[in-house]
């Protein structure tokens, strides 16, 4: 069977979430299936972070903007390589698809009611596309992969499919998230202090950056140690909009930001960590949370959308939306030893039975399936 896979981003040099997952799978494929022939589309650029093997053929499709990447030039060299079956990773795909068609939707909050904050022009942009284009590829699709049963329930509600099968497809975890990887040269590039607190920031506003950074301030007025917050992924002037915003501009000396930390430092960065902040308001999955869970580091979570599904029942949750729940949850955790070491074992516990082997696995049965349908 040829099967193509869109990774059109992968090669990006600061790759984001489905980038990771799109290049994690295709990975654990190549180790998996040495059977089917496999068509890598990507975009070039500067990280070559996927080599061919016998069976694995990249593809290298040029094209200046993402959107003629994806509705143009694709669909052109999917007529010439003739697959059996195409999967779109990154939620959207092309309208004209010469071929059937696989898409993994990671969610819709693209089609829910914005709430306010500073999104940048590319995430803008971005989500005026994707509004456009997956209400008119969905119908189009001969099966859609999510990643939670929470995601999946919205999506099948959303779009009300019948004829269209939605499975779950859980992400996998690395193994390099583990709590061995320890250096402290590496943190010291971003953290001057032993022990610190974790946040990855973002300017979206499901991220909650603005409610980590109050609770955050709450924490340090009644917290002994008050360790520092580190957050990556943020511009100062974004943080200081923020600070500027919710009135705490007073806890700045407490942060550090960085601004991107790449794949291959951040684990160093979980397991130094004193604990770590995944404290969103909306997510389909999470894997931030499993990467510091499998680093060996209690993890504050939210009670809502799927995070209480991939934290599992024993995980540390609170109300994202009240600052004093989650800096209650940061003070208990460094004034309770034994809170503090049944979060960690926890978390290791529940990191385990998440692999991108496993992810690959039930994958290949989807591509088998639809071959025999």
């Amino acid at each position: 069977m040829k099967i193509a896979i869109e990774a059109q981003r992968i090669f990006r040099k600061h790759k984001h979430g489905m980038d990771f997952v799109a290049l994690e799978t295709i990975r654990a494929l190549q180790q998996l299936d040495h059977t089917n022939d496999y068509f890598i589309l990507v975009r070039p650029d500067v990280d070559r972070c996927l080599q061919e093997t016998a069976n694995f053929h990249i593809v290298e499709i040029q094209c200046p903007a993402y959107f003629l990447w994806e509705q143009v030039a694709l669909p052109l060299t999917l007529a010439k390589i003739k697959p059996d079956l195409v999967h779109c990773t990154s939620n959207t795909a092309p309208l004209y698809c010469p071929c059937p068609l696989l898409l993994t939707l990671h969610d819709i909050i693209f089609l829910e009611k914005r709430k306010k904050g500073n999104q940048s022009v590319y995430q803008q942009l971005g989500r005026v596309y994707r509004r456009w284009i997956v209400p008119r590829v969905v119908p189009k699709c001969r099966l859609i992969i999510t990643v939670s049963d929470y995601e999946r329930n919205h999506i099948q509600k959303t779009f009300s499919l019948h004829a269209i099968p939605i499975v779950t497809v859980y992400n996998g975890l690395s193994p390099v998230f583990n709590p061995t990887r320890k250096d402290r040269a590496i943190v010291q590039k971003y953290m001057p202090e032993e022990k610190y607190l974790f946040f990855l920031g973002n300017t979206d506003p499901k991220k909650n950056t603005a409610g980590t950074l109050k609770a955050y301030s709450l924490y340090l007025k009644k917290s002994k140690r008050k360790l520092p917050l580190l957050i990556a992924d943020l511009k100062e002037s974004v943080i200081d909009a923020l600070l500027s915003k919710e009135e705490i501009k007073g806890i700045k000396n407490h942060l550090y930001y960085p601004g991107y930390v790449s794949n291959k430092e951040l684990p160093y960065l979980y397991t130094g960590a004193f604990a770590f902040l995944y404290t969103s308001l909306r997510e389909s999955f999470g894997l931030p949370l499993l990467e510091a869970m499998a680093s060996g580091v209690p993890v504050i979570t939210s009670n809502t959308s799927a995070l209480p599904e991939i934290a599992g029942a024993g995980g540390l949750q609170a109300d994202p939306s009240d600052p004093g729940a989650i800096a209650q949850l940061l003070l208990e955790l460094e004034d309770n030893p034994v809170l503090y070491n049944e979060a960690t074992r926890y978390g290791l516990q529940r990191a385990s039975l998440f692999s991108w082997e496993q992810t690959a696995r039930q994958l290949l049965e989807i591509y088998n399936q639809l071959k025999t349908d």
